[in-house]
């Protein structure tokens, strides 16, 4: 895994400092579902974005999936965060986290994560950075599960929940699954996520480097 390298917040809003200037952030968390086979697809396309910085939190079962030789940028856990914080003067990397991005995108948001954030527990790092989210930035979330969890009703109460929140949701598709069933619960292809990130660049009027 890449060292630790803590986010700068200290940067003003206002200053001339090209970097800052220059970079929009993108924070990407990745969960439990299959889908994060997909991780280093998404990174390489996003890194493919002029301008764009590109961190990624994952939780534990996340790893299961994807292997973090193949993750070109920093990949935070549960364990940086916890040896990161040793006393009350240490930064707490969820809050270094949520103040460094300008965009967060979820993808795969699992059925259990889903869950947590929709009824607002954060008992990792990925779930307490939600829970701190700025609201007046970006949120993108990319659902993720099997047909039968999709289409159980609980499900669209929470996705409606995460909306309400003021979050964005890319639509799961129907394709067949890893499991074999075939039906709507796959997440969005990694294109259409990145598509999205664009549109968001462009409505922010973030310029694109030649």
């Amino acid at each position: 895994m890449e060292p630790i390298s803590l986010p700068d917040p200290g940067i003003p809003a206002g200053s001339s400092s090209s970097v800052a200037q220059e970079k929009f952030r993108v924070l990407v968390g990745v969960t439990g579902s299959v889908a994060a086979l997909k991780l280093p697809l998404l990174v390489a396309e996003l890194l493919k974005i002029p301008g764009l910085e590109v961190k990624v939190v994952t939780t534990e079962r996340a790893k299961h999936f994807y292997n973090a030789q193949e993750i070109p940028v920093t990949l935070y856990g549960d364990e940086e965060e916890w040896q990161l914080w040793k006393g009350r003067s240490d930064p707490v990397l969820h809050i270094e986290l949520r103040r460094w991005a300008d965009l967060m995108v979820v993808a795969p948001l699992d059925a259990n994560t889903l869950a947590k954030v929709a009824s607002g527990i954060c008992d990792n790092l990925l779930t307490c950075v939600i829970r701190a989210w700025d609201l007046s930035k970006p949120l993108l979330f990319c659902p993720a599960m099997n047909t039968a969890m999709w289409e159980h009703p609980i499900t669209a109460q929470q996705v409606e929940q995460l909306k309400g929140f003021g979050y964005t949701e890319i639509p799961c598709v129907v394709k067949k699954l890893v499991c074999g069933d075939e039906g709507r619960g796959a997440m969005a292809e990694v294109w259409t996520i990145v598509e999205r990130v664009k549109r968001i660049l462009e409505e922010r009027g973030v310029p694109r480097q030649s």
